[in-house]
């Protein structure tokens, strides 16, 4: 299994962009057959050094994570709408 982990800051990080930002991330949820669970969360805390939602996916394996990030509803929705509100975005992806 591989957990993909994306932590975003966004350029408008009120309370209402973020719960939208944080709907259409958890819209793939049945939507992209190669994620086996899509989670998102929003900062609580708002420190300097916080970034705004934070996106985890869980994939059965590297080819699975290939494929969720070439999957037409994640590119088309998801990752379209991220590059339209983020200023900033690090991943992390690893075995679990």
């Amino acid at each position: 299994m591989v957990k993909h982990i994306v932590c975003f800051k966004l350029a408008d990080n009120s309370a209402e962009n973020c719960q939208k930002t944080r709907d259409i991330i958890l819209s793939m949820r049945g939507k992209v057959p190669s994620a086996k669970s899509v989670d998102a969360h929003i900062d609580q805390l708002h420190s300097p050094r916080s970034f705004d939602i934070i996106l985890e996916a869980i994939v059965e394996d590297w080819q699975k994570l290939d494929e969720y990030q070439n999957d037409a509803y994640h590119c088309n929705v998801v990752k379209k709408h991220m590059g339209e509100v983020a200023s900033q975005s690090i991943a992390l992806d690893f075995e679990i």
